[in-house]
């Protein structure tokens, strides 16, 4: 059974820096592309960004580009998620996702990951 665990999280004011980390353990990370994603009340899971198997793959949110950056150590199991200029509208639970695709395939919806995490509040301060 894998399991995600995200660390991290906490409040920052507008302009700061966070890192999310996404502990994967059960199986070896290498096997799954990953996906952040995040939840604002009573919203769906919206899209941050993701990276394929190999790491060469990224895609990212319109909203996040240039300001986050999805990265990933098979060595460690950890996946990570550099945030930097962070604002106000970036507040909310963030969680890592797993799935399994062929090659270095990446998937932006939430549908089809097979696994989560249980999130980490990030909380932006104006």
């Amino acid at each position: 059974q894998v399991q995600l665990a995200e660390s991290g999280g906490g409040l920052v004011q507008a302009g700061g820096s966070l890192t999310l980390s996404c502990a994967v353990s059960g199986r070896t990370l290498s096997i799954y592309a990953m996906g952040w994603f995040r939840q604002h009340p009573g919203n769906e899971h919206d899209f941050v960004a993701a990276i394929g198997r190999t790491g060469r793959t990224t895609s990212y949110a319109d909203s996040v580009k240039g300001r986050f950056t999805i990265s990933r150590d098979d060595a460690k199991n950890t996946v990570y998620l550099q945030m930097n200029n962070l604002r106000p509208e970036d507040t909310a639970v963030y969680y890592c996702a797993a799935d399994r695709l062929s090659g270095d395939m990446i998937r932006a919806v939430s549908s089809g990951y097979h696994y989560w995490g249980q999130g980490t509040q990030v909380t932006v301060s104006s």
